[in-house]
């Protein structure tokens, strides 16, 4: 995960690549996949990570949230070039998927100005194709950071209150419509909370460097949690969808601080070496974007190529196996995306940060050629 500063991250593509790993997963098993049946529960608690794989959305926004604050912490930020390096980030291979399923709409009769109207209301809505529904939450995020940093700048845990507040939002939602899971998960009225654990996470990670035990107790007690979620009927299953559950009040901060704190000690607490699995790892990490996007066009038809010409995969094990196959599969595929539609963009990319300490000196210079 390298900056436009240069500074790189590796561990954090580490994490990346688990997170693509997981909505793959989630995909390929179950909405590509009719025969496994959304009341799976596996025996080991750390599988239903993966059996419920829609969280490793959750695990990408928390990992935005750190990632930002450990740029941009203690830096003067010149928005503008911000939020236009970030669109050169996001845009192109956006709007090109936008555009193929668009195509694909139009071969297959569908109403292409129905499409047009859903392109149009992704700006606030989640309804843009492939997954792209995160990325209009993640320029949500974008937009508030500012506000989000000047709350935060004599106090990093003021950060916390704005979490309280979103939790007595969907409380009150929840009240008065008996359901919160469409905007918990859908909106950034649920993810705000993964996004500023991802922050405030940051900010305290110099103190979980080396916490084994901490991090070991926090990995379990999450493990434990999910399995029991998925227990209950998961994502699909508690009742119904959407669901009647009041547990979608606090889900997003349960993921939030949960994956925040991990994240915290994997960065802190592991250096990598040059070895050839750290490298692979974060390479899977540095192409997820595309992985993440495109993958939608390939899973379903791997299912149904496995079905057809291999074996059933009918059970929840086998069909995970499959999906690392699947997964290994697209990756190649997703190389090429990365490599020629997302990286031609990043070469305009403009310097948006200014040390702290630079803006000081400056200005102490300032002074003394002044007097």
């Amino acid at each position: 995960m390298k900056s436009t500063s240069g500074e790189y991250y590796q561990g954090l593509d580490h994490i990346r690549a688990m997170a693509a790993f997981m909505v793959f997963s989630w995909h390929f098993v179950h909405i590509g996949n009719a025969s496994v049946p959304y009341e799976y529960v596996p025996t080991f608690p750390l599988a239903s990570l993966f059996e419920e794989g829609h969280t490793g959305v959750a695990l990408f926004m928390t990992l935005s949230g750190y990632l930002f604050a450990k740029m941009l912490n203690g830096k003067q930020i010149i928005y503008k070039y911000f939020f236009f390096n970030r669109a050169l980030r996001l845009l192109p291979l956006l709007v090109l998927v936008i555009f193929i399923v668009g195509l694909r709409k139009y071969f297959e009769g569908e109403n292409i100005a129905a499409y047009a109207a859903s392109i149009a209301k992704g700006v606030v809505m989640p309804t843009l194709p492939n997954g792209g529904w995160s990325i209009t939450i993640e320029a949500h995020f974008y937009l508030i950071l500012p506000l989000l940093f000047l709350i935060s700048a004599q106090n990093h845990n003021r950060l916390l209150l704005i979490i309280l507040a979103f939790v007595l939002l969907r409380t009150a939602i929840f009240l008065t419509t008996g359901t919160v899971q469409y905007l918990s998960y859908w909106t950034i009225i649920g993810r705000i909370d993964q996004f500023i654990f991802g922050m405030i996470l940051s900010y305290w990670s110099p103190f979980l460097k080396g916490r084994h035990i901490s991090a070991l107790l926090v990995a379990i007690i999450f493990c434990i949690y999910y399995w029991m979620f998925n227990l209950a009927g998961g994502f699909y299953k508690i009742v119904q969808y959407p669901s009647p559950s009041p547990i979608w009040i606090i889900m997003p901060t349960i993921e939030g601080f949960g994956y925040a704190f991990l994240i915290a000690y994997y960065d802190e607490t592991f250096q990598f070496s040059n070895a050839l699995w750290a490298r692979a790892l974060a390479l899977i990490g540095t192409i997820s974007y595309s992985i993440y996007l495109i993958h939608f066009f390939f899973y379903g038809p791997m299912v149904k190529f496995i079905h057809a010409h291999i074996m059933s995969i009918d059970n929840y094990p086998t069909a995970f196996l499959w999906s690392v196959v699947g997964f290994l599969l697209t990756c190649p595929i997703a190389y090429a995306s990365y490599r020629f539609v997302e990286t031609p963009f990043l070469r305009f990319r403009r310097p948006y940060t200014i040390k702290s300490n630079s803006i000081q000196e400056r200005s102490e210079s300032l002074s003394t050629k002044t007097a």
